[in-house]
């Protein structure tokens, strides 16, 4: 079962590694997004940076290689452990956790950028729709909402990140291994951290508001 962890490690770390955005802005504009804006990879930047289409695509396919990781940790947990003796000592949401944050290590950072990559919040909606859809769900409309109302990207992802844990406490049903529960707290934390310059901006009142042509 070794193997199979490693695997699933290695796999959702690179599936995660893809700069999306990196790889749009370049071939799409022939240009460089970490010398664009506020440097960083990931959606919100693109879309300041390179416009609505490009925004939307950065962030369709950051979900869309979280979701895959995932489903690659459950497709090998049902062919290398469902079968086996240890079936019941290694659960399926363990693996799907594993995969999980591997994945948004992947897109935190990513060896082909030299680890410096997005702030892992479009990634980690996409892990946590396959492996804890409602509270994933209900975090993006928290999100939803704080964006709405204060226009802060920032804002909205760090609170929504904050309240992922909770949601998946009371929404995620039967079993809820503690390896499980421990990386939707570590995959928060780490997406509350890597919003750190921007906390430090909206404790200044200098954070930008979207819509705004300023760095994210």
């Amino acid at each position: 079962m070794l193997l199979a962890c490693i695997f699933t490690a290695v796999a959702a770390y690179l599936l995660g590694s893809i700069p999306t955005g990196f790889l749009l802005v370049r071939f799409t504009r022939h240009q460089d997004i970490r010398a664009l804006g506020s440097g960083n990879i990931g959606a919100t930047n693109v879309l300041r940076s390179g416009g609505k289409s490009l925004g939307a695509a950065t962030f369709l396919l950051d979900v869309l290689k979280g979701c895959a990781s995932v489903w690659l940790g459950s497709v090998v947990w049902s062919v290398f452990v469902a079968a086996a003796s240890t079936a019941r000592a290694i659960p399926l949401r363990d693996f799907q956790a594993l995969a999980a944050l591997c994945c948004v290590l992947g897109h935190m950072f990513p060896v082909w950028l030299r680890f410096r990559g997005g702030k892992g919040v479009a990634t980690g909606f996409g892990v946590f729709l396959v492996a804890a859809p409602w509270a994933a769900l209900a975090a993006i409309g928290v999100f939803a909402v704080i964006l709405a109302l204060t226009r802060y990207v920032s804002l909205g992802s760090i609170i929504a990140a904050a309240g992922f844990p909770v949601f998946a406490w009371f929404l995620v049903s039967g079993q809820r291994p503690l390896f499980f529960i421990a990386v939707q707290a570590a995959v928060a934390i780490l997406i509350i951290l890597k919003h750190h310059q921007n906390i430090r901006r909206l404790c200044a009142g200098t954070e930008s508001r979207f819509g705004a042509k300023q760095p994210a």
